[in-house]
C-alpha cells in the first residue's frame, strides 16, 4: 500500500510540474503576442505621423501638426501620394518658415470643421494655438481646400485651384467670419496682442530678414 501511494504521489508531482511548464509556456506566448501587437501599433502610428487621409479634417490637422514639427516630407504627403508640385513645395516652405519665426514648440488644436463642400472639394477651417517657447499660446486660424483622390483626401495645390473655386471659397469665408468660432478667435488674438505689444512686428522682421 505504501509503495503504491508513493508511486501515485510521484506521478502527481510529475503531472503538476508538466502542467506548470505548460502554463508558463502559454503565458510567455500570450505576452509575446501582446508585445508584438503593441509594436505594430507604435510603428504604424510613427509611419503615418498622425496624418489621416480618411477625411478632410484628418489631412488638415495632420498638415498643421507636421508643419509645427518641421516635417516637410509629411507635409508633402498631405498634398499628394505621388509627385508634389513646385507651388505646393513653396507653400510648405512658407508655412514652416512662419511657424519657425514664432519659435513654436507645439500646437493645440481647438477645432477643425468643414465650412462648405461641393462634388469636387471641401473647404475646411482649422482653429489652433501655437505653443511658444515661453508657454504662451498664439491664436491662429487657417483654411484649406481639400480634394478626394482614390478614396483618400489631399490638400489642393495652389496651382490646381480654379478661379471659380477660389471665388466661391472667398464668399464662403465671408460667411464664416460671422460665426462664433471666428469671433472667438479674433477676441483671443486681440488679448494676446495686448499682452505682447510689438509681437507682430518682431515676427514680420524675422520673416523679412
Amino acid at each position: 500500500m505504501t509503495t503504491t501511494k508513493k508511486k501515485r504521489r510521484k506521478k502527481s508531482v510529475k503531472k503538476l510540474k508538466y502542467s506548470n511548464k505548460k502554463l508558463n509556456f502559454v503565458h510567455i506566448v500570450t505576452l509575446a503576442g501582446i508585445i508584438l501587437i503593441l509594436l505594430v501599433i507604435i510603428l504604424a502610428a510613427r509611419s503615418c505621423g498622425g496624418i489621416s487621409h480618411r477625411n478632410p479634417k484628418g489631412v488638415v490637422e495632420g498638415y498643421i501638426k507636421a508643419a509645427v514639427a518641421g516635417k516637410d516630407k509629411k507635409m508633402q504627403e498631405c498634398y499628394s501620394a505621388d509627385k508634389v508640385s513646385d507651388e505646393a513645395k513653396t507653400e510648405i516652405s512658407s508655412t514652416m518658415k512662419y511657424f519657425q519665426a514664432h519659435g513654436a514648440k507645439d500646437v493645440n488644436i481647438e477645432s477643425c470643421e468643414t465650412i462648405s463642400e461641393s462634388k469636387t472639394y471641401s473647404y475646411v477651417y482649422i482653429r489652433y494655438n501655437l505653443v511658444l517657447q515661453n508657454d504662451q499660446e498664439y491664436p491662429c486660424i487657417s483654411t484649406y481646400l481639400v480634394k478626394a483622390q482614390d478614396k483618400k483626401y489631399y490638400l489642393y495645390s495652389p496651382s490646381d485651384i480654379s478661379d471659380k473655386i477660389s471665388q466661391q471659397a472667398a464668399a464662403d469665408y465671408q460667411k464664416f467670419m460671422t460665426t462664433k468660432t471666428y469671433t472667438d478667435y479674433t477676441k483671443a488674438y486681440e488679448v494676446f496682442l495686448k499682452k505682447n505689444p510689438g509681437y507682430e512686428d518682431k515676427i514680420a522682421s524675422k520673416l523679412n530678414g
